[in-house]
């Protein structure tokens, strides 16, 4: 395997978006299928946002809320992606 560093923010009562410079994220649905489309800067982006999520100290039910109004480009879908240790 590849060893791959990423910095991630600290847990500190909320959790914190940290962006690569030239982010693209989209998002869509078809039929049963979501497919979330993302450019490399995109891609190591969210890689950070699922690492931060899974902080052992970050509690259940932190979430965070993607919308083409906030970081996905125009036309796509809403995402939520929320920590649920109860799965």
């Amino acid at each position: 395997m590849k060893e791959i560093k990423i910095l991630i923010p600290e847990y500190d009562n909320g959790v914190e978006c940290v962006w690569e410079e030239n982010f693209k994220i989209k998002t869509s649905a078809s039929f049963d299928a979501l497919t979330i489309e993302a450019n490399r800067d995109g891609l190591i982006s969210l890689a950070r946002h699922l690492l931060h999520l899974a902080q052992d100290d970050v509690p259940n039910g932190c979430h965070f809320h993607l919308d083409e109004y906030n970081a996905l480009e125009s036309g796509s879908l809403e995402l939520i992606i929320s920590k649920n240790e109860d799965l």
